[in-house]
């Protein structure tokens, strides 16, 4: 070979080769709003908020289709949603200091619980008795609250004074709460007690670059979380290890969440107001 010929195959062999796209579209590029965000499950419908325009919440059957379930009112904007077991669904308004609900098979939207000490409540995760935790940034101030939502409706301020609280998440068997901080790129592990109280605040990961945004625990209780501006979803163990990297096409993940029976990751993408999927 002549000399410049084997420096460019130098140079190539030494390059890292860029990660495989692990993802593939499930909804296309603007079905859904750039505040695209909440994804989760309930009878192999997805559900996520923002579909064709702000305040709505859209369903996407297995098949992709998406069509209009709730339009908000007063304004309110979606954010986190979650189901509980007997089909109600809760949504995170952040523009209304509210918790809201739609009881299952209807489509009325109710207040079910308000605290005008609530920044902007963003992402919620449900237990097996139906309280909810929420993070509640302030994104201004880069600072954030973390609150309870009771199964009765009130509320209770667990934590004051933290990072850009954003993602949260608690695993299967409800021992373990996880939240994390956008801007301070941390994701904190909690000890939950039989009342869902938390104690033993813990670091579990913390990265360079790159935001934080939805997390999920798995049925191992793994966590998965997206990297906003990395394009990709990490999946860490209960230690604090990163275990596996899924790289996304589009660069903006907000949320995540499975199917049923935990064998497809759903991905909502910011920028492009669409819906990856990621077969696992």
């Amino acid at each position: 070979m002549r000399l410049h010929t084997l420096i460019a195959v130098s140079s190539f062999l030494c390059t890292p080769l860029a990660l495989a796209i692990d993802s593939q579209d499930f909804v296309k590029d603007n079905v859904f709003t750039q505040g695209v965000e909440g994804p989760t499950m309930y009878n192999d419908t997805l559900y996520a908020v923002n579909y064709a325009e702000q305040g709505t919440i859209g369903r996407v059957d297995n098949m992709g289709k998406s069509s209009l379930f709730v339009r908000l009112p007063n304004d309110s904007v979606g954010n986190g949603l979650q189901f509980d077991e007997q089909g109600n669904l809760y949504i995170a308004d952040y523009v209304n200091h509210n918790i809201l609900k739609v009881p299952a098979n209807t489509h009325q939207v109710e207040v079910f619980a308000h605290n005008a000490k609530m920044n902007q409540p963003n992402d919620i995760s449900i237990t097996k008795s139906g309280a909810l935790f929420a993070s509640d940034p302030n994104w201004s101030k880069s600072t954030g609250q973390l609150w309870r939502i009771n199964t009765d409706g009130s509320t209770e301020l667990l934590e004051k004074n933290m990072g850009t609280t954003n993602g949260v998440a608690v695993n299967g068997d409800n021992t373990k709460l996880y939240v994390n901080e956008s801007v301070q790129r941390v994701v904190w592990q909690y000890d939950l007690d039989d009342e869902l109280n938390i104690s033993n605040k813990q670091e579990l990961i913390r990265f360079d670059d790159h935001g934080l945004d939805g997390m999920r625990v798995n049925s191992e209780g793994h966590i998965f979380i997206t990297r906003y501006g990395a394009g990709k979803v990490l999946k860490v163990s209960p230690k604090g290890k990163v275990l596996k990297t899924y790289k996304l096409k589009g660069q903006h993940p907000t949320n995540l969440t499975f199917n049923e029976s935990q064998t497809k990751m759903y991905v909502t993408m910011q920028k492009r107001g669409a819906i990856e999927v990621i077969e696992l």
